[in-house]
């Protein structure tokens, strides 16, 4: 994966509308208008060892079907949706005015007659502001807390984690063994400009997102830091944070906060990232996924990953290997012998442009959740093959 492929990925999650240029972009008006995105698929054999116990609730890893069989084969979309997103800008009345409209059709699909998925549509959004003092957006974009652990995770352009069947729109990549989802979140958030490397984010975001409830009383609040460095030794180092006032459908009301820190440099083809998160009521895998029991009583949660990664030169090839963990504890006091304790997950990696645009992809996945009682454990592995196309 070379630079122009990783912007392209960066370009096809965020999809911010300042990706367009007059260079590459087409003018219409007042406006420069751009389209890009993406199309990737993968063929995936996923291979379950015997389940021990009780499959852990909230586990990752494959398991065997009703009759036994261990194996597991789709042809699916991976970590990163197939995308298409239109976005434009202008400049007016000393604002630079953008906007972002994006949709994420699939490959995925169980059904016979194969169109029973319909596309994601996981954007609209507009932005204004300035570079002297920030811009603000408005609308639906990925969210704010965790971004750059999905955005540094190298199975972006694969499939990690959860390949087994088709018939899901995506994988999972690191997600939910390694860090929580950021997903896809309405939200107004202002942005600050650059300060010789260093920015911040702070945003409002829907409340109801990720929990059991019908009526809440707050925003749910997200934010990060950041400082990008470049030259010989390039990289970032960024934290962010969530809070969440939650009242669940019986009435229960407790906050999931969570944070995180990470870090990632780059020098001379090697690459090397770090994270690390924890929270309080924030569950794992998705934000309030398995955060509280029933009767509102929080369970602990934290986790991270580490990933190496070496482009080969003359050749472009990316090569890496990444390991990831979610651990969930239980509430004071629960007893819960089948909920997830832990998942982890270990990937090996190969990347090679072929193209400055196409990328052939093979990943190895293996992949262990284990419950409270760790008597009750899955384990499966898998291998995936395919190609990603960025336009």
């Amino acid at each position: 994966m070379n630079n122009t492929i990783k912007l392209a990925v960066a370009s096809a999650l965020l999809a911010a509308a300042s990706t367009a240029s007059a260079a590459g972009g087409i003018v219409a008006g007042d406006w420069t208008l751009d389209i890009g995105g993406n199309v990737n698929a993968y063929a995936s054999n996923t291979s379950a060892k015997a389940t021990q116990g009780t499959a852990p609730v909230g586990g990752l890893a494959g398991t065997r079907d009703a009759l036994g069989q261990k194996n597991s084969m789709g042809i699916n979309t991976g970590l990163l949706p197939s995308w298409i997103g239109f976005s434009g800008k202008t400049r007016q009345n000393d604002l630079d005015v953008a906007f972002t409209i994006s949709m994420q059709p699939n490959v995925s699909d169980n059904t016979a007659a194969g169109d029973a998925n319909t596309p994601l549509n996981r954007q609209a959004f507009v932005s204004f502001g300035d570079a002297s003092w920030g811009s603000i957006k408005l609308g639906k974009d990925i969210g704010i807390f965790a971004q750059d652990a999905i955005l540094n995770d190298m199975t972006l352009l694969g499939v990690g984690a959860a390949s087994g069947n088709s018939g899901t729109a995506t994988t999972l990549g690191g997600i939910g063994s390694g860090y929580i989802y950021a997903a896809w979140k309405g939200q107004v958030a202002y942005t600050s400009p650059n300060f010789n490397g260093f920015s911040f984010t702070a945003g409002i975001t829907n409340p109801n997102q990720g929990f059991s409830a019908v009526n809440q009383d707050r925003f749910g609040l997200e934010g990060k830091v950041a400082y990008a460095f470049t030259g010989d030794v390039a990289g970032k180092v960024w934290a962010s944070a969530a809070s969440y006032d939650v009242t669940d459908v019986t009435g229960d009301a407790y906050k999931a906060n969570a944070f995180d820190v990470g870090a990632t440099v780059s020098m001379a083809g090697f690459g090397l990232t770090g994270y690390y998160y924890d929270g309080k009521g924030a569950g794992t895998t998705v934000f309030g996924a398995n955060g509280a029991t029933a009767a509102g009583a929080k369970r602990d949660s934290n986790g991270g990953y580490v990933q190496a990664t070496y482009t080969i030169p003359g050749v472009g090839t990316k090569i890496g290997a990444a390991y990831g963990v979610s651990k969930l504890d239980t509430a004071n006091g629960e007893v819960n012998a089948t909920l997830i304790s832990k998942n982890e997950r270990i990937t090996l990696g190969a990347y090679h442009p072929i193209t400055k645009h196409l990328n052939l992809v093979a990943e190895y996945n293996n992949v262990q959740s284990e419950a409270q009682v760790k008597t009750n454990k899955t384990e499966s592995n898998a291998v995936s093959l395919g190609a990603i196309l960025f336009f």
